[in-house]
């Protein structure tokens, strides 16, 4: 069975605290976003497998162990995973970056793809999905729907904030998928924001309303 790991670092939940608050401002927000990514991006990749190399330090020769082939591939949904997406690479700089443009259907409320561009060798990657609110889960279904036709090594999700609804339905559509949170709130609002949240992230990223 596939992972549900919820985040207890104390940093973690320090810095999210602070982008809970509705009078952070875009610039800080951001920052905080930022900061939070890098300490996910430690926790979500603790299992990648290692390999032995020998070097020479200007003491000796040692054998010691360096990342065993891996090729990570980050998946920002637009546009909100965007904000995630600095701090990861300031953590696995050799990423290449995927992007997925999602829309909700007024009449449907189902996710509308109107973007897909994935790296050229997607295939050989280890996919990270980004996008830091868990709500309905429907958006981060219907976009690993999407990259699984395109045969990546792996998927896994990272989120900040999710709701029970959005974990539920992304592992009923999703068994084999990781899911990784930063925090885990109490439930959706009868519009589909999570309680207690932090309101919109995208909004509250760009400064739009």
């Amino acid at each position: 069975m596939a992972r549900i790991v919820i985040f207890d670092h104390p940093l973690i939940k320090h810095k999210l605290s602070f982008i809970r608050d509705m009078n952070t401002g875009s610039k800080e927000f951001r920052e905080l976003v930022t900061e939070i990514s890098m300490l996910v991006a430690y926790e979500a990749t603790r299992d990648f497998p290692l390999m032995e190399v020998e070097i020479e330090t200007p003491m000796q020769k040692m054998t010691t162990e360096i990342l065993q082939g891996k090729k990570v591939g980050l998946v920002p949904i637009l546009r909100a995973g965007l904000g995630m997406v600095e701090g990861f690479l300031k953590i696995i700089p050799a990423a290449k970056i995927g992007h997925i443009g999602l829309y909700r259907d007024h009449d449907t409320l189902q996710p509308v793809e109107y973007f897909c561009k994935m790296p050229q060798d997607v295939d050989e990657r280890d996919l990270i999905v980004l996008d830091p609110m868990l709500a309905t889960g429907g958006t981060v279904v219907a976009a690993v729907d999407m990259l699984k036709k395109r045969n990546p090594r792996s998927i896994r999700v990272v989120s900040l904030i999710a709701a029970p609804e959005g974990m539920k339905n992304v592992k009923e559509h999703h068994p084999d998928i990781d899911i990784y949170v930063a925090a885990l709130d109490e439930k959706l609002d009868k519009n589909g924001y999570i309680l207690p949240g932090l309101g919109d992230a995208g909004d509250r990223l760009f400064g739009t309303k």
